[in-house]
């Protein structure tokens, strides 16, 4: 036989022999209502309006088949457990492995970027050996560096007076770092402004052709009258075509 549900309509196929005269109570597996039912072919009794009630502990409720639906009597009261884990819990993991990952990429750039300046600078010589073209760029840092094995050391510069004009005088030594005999370029000597314009320069001749494998030779220039808003002073050797 068929038992529908009077309170949500779920249906059940229920065994005809378990319901004898005059009929018994049972329980809805889905939406807990209990109701009083007859067996097929009697007619119900009139049932008092009142609040269902549980059936007495003799006549326990008895275990009712599959509905005829296709969902089961157990997914229609409990759903499975997957659903029952908070859809957010994962979400809020995955968000929060994709913040660890984006700084682990942040902190790993900045390192390597840390680390490519700090060989640029430590490995400055070898890099302009490679590549000359790149011995400005270090100039205007302020990180000077050898031109194929010749180096300016012990630079330094004093303001004098000389027949009541004031001289700028620019000394320091030229020396071969290379395991080879080198000549010795001409020196610029560069004035520049507080904003780093250049105002002024000249060039001059160290005295000395070439220099030994270690060998060094000091040098002293003078500019007469230097510009009175001169604030910086640079020096290196002059490149290949570099007018006076």
């Amino acid at each position: 036989m068929i038992l529908t549900c009077p309170a949500c309509s779920t249906r059940y196929q229920a065994d005809s022999a378990r319901f004898a005269s005059p009929g018994r109570n049972v329980r809805c597996a889905k939406c807990g209502h209990v109701w009083f039912q007859t067996p097929p072919g009697a007619e119900p009794e009139p049932e008092p309006a009142l609040e269902p009630v549980a059936p007495p502990p003799s006549d326990p409720v008895p275990s009712v088949a599959a509905p005829v639906s296709s969902t089961t009597l157990e997914s229609a009261i409990t759903p499975p457990p997957e659903t029952m884990q908070p859809p957010r819990r994962s979400a809020r993991r995955a968000a929060n492995s994709g913040v660890l990952a984006d700084a682990i990429a942040w902190a790993a750039l900045i390192f390597l970027a840390i680390t490519i300046g700090w060989a640029a600078v430590l490995y400055r010589q070898t890099i302009v050996e490679l590549w000359p073209g790149v011995a400005p760029l270090y100039e205007v840092v302020g990180l000077p560096v050898e031109t194929e094995g010749i180096a300016l050391t012990d630079i330094a510069y004093r303001h004098e007076v000389e027949d009541g004009l004031p001289v700028l005088s620019v000394m320091g030594k030229i020396v071969n770092v290379s395991d080879r005999e080198l000549p010795v370029p001409v020196i610029r000597v560069m004035l520049s402004d507080e904003a780093q314009r250049e105002i002024y320069h000249w060039m001059f001749a160290a005295g000395v052709q070439s220099l030994k494998p270690g060998a060094e030779s000091p040098f002293v220039t003078r500019l007469s009258s230097p510009p009175a808003e001169t604030r910086n002073l640079n020096i290196r050797f002059a490149q290949a075509g570099e007018a006076e």
